[in-house]
C-alpha cells in the first residue's frame, strides 16, 4: 500500500455542501476489517505472554522454595561446625596462655629458689643474732657448762 492510498482512507466522503449522489464509503468498516488480523494475532501474543508469565512466576517460586531450603540447610551446618571452628579460633589464643603461664611459673620458681638460697645463707648468720640477743636478755645466762 502506497502512502497516498493510505492517506486517501481519511479523506472525508464528499465535499462539505449540498450532500452527493452515491453511498458513501463505510471507512469504519474499512479499518475494522484493515485491524482485524493485526487485532487477533495481537491477542494470540498477549495470551503467550500471559502463558509465559505465569511460568516464569511458578518457576520463581519453586526457585525461591529451593532457596530457602538451600539457606536453611546451610545455616543448620553452621550452626553444627560452630563449636568445633570456636575451638579452632580459640586454640591459639589458649596455647600463647599457656606459654604466658609457663612463662610466670618459671619466672615464681625461679624468684622462690632464689629466695630458699639467701634464706639457708642467712638463717645461720639470723640464728646466731637472736642467740645473742637472747643472752643479752635480763635472766637470759646460762649457767656454766
Amino acid at each position: 500500500m502506497s502512502l497516498r492510498d493510505f492517506l486517501e482512507r481519511f479523506r472525508p466522503a464528499g465535499t462539505p455542501g449540498a450532500s452527493a449522489i452515491g453511498v458513501p464509503a463505510d471507512r469504519t468498516a474499512e479499518r475494522g476489517a484493515e485491524l482485524e488480523p493485526a487485532l487477533a494475532r495481537l491477542a494470540d501474543v498477549q495470551q503467550e505472554a500471559a502463558r509465559i508469565r505465569a511460568a516464569a512466576e511458578r518457576e520463581a517460586e519453586a526457585l525461591r522454595h529451593h532457596a530457602g531450603r538451600e539457606a536453611a540447610r546451610i545455616v543448620e551446618a553452621a550452626r553444627e561446625r560452630a563449636p568445633e571452628v570456636r575451638r579452632q579460633a580459640a586454640e591459639p589464643l589458649l596455647r600463647e596462655a599457656r606459654q604466658q603461664a609457663d612463662a610466670l611459673r618459671a619466672a615464681g620458681d625461679r624468684a622462690a629458689s632464689a629466695i630458699r638460697e639467701r634464706a639457708v645463707e642467712r638463717v645461720p648468720h639470723l640464728v646466731d643474732l637472736a642467740v645473742a640477743e637472747v643472752l643479752r636478755l635480763p635472766g637470759g645466762e646460762r649457767e656454766g657448762p
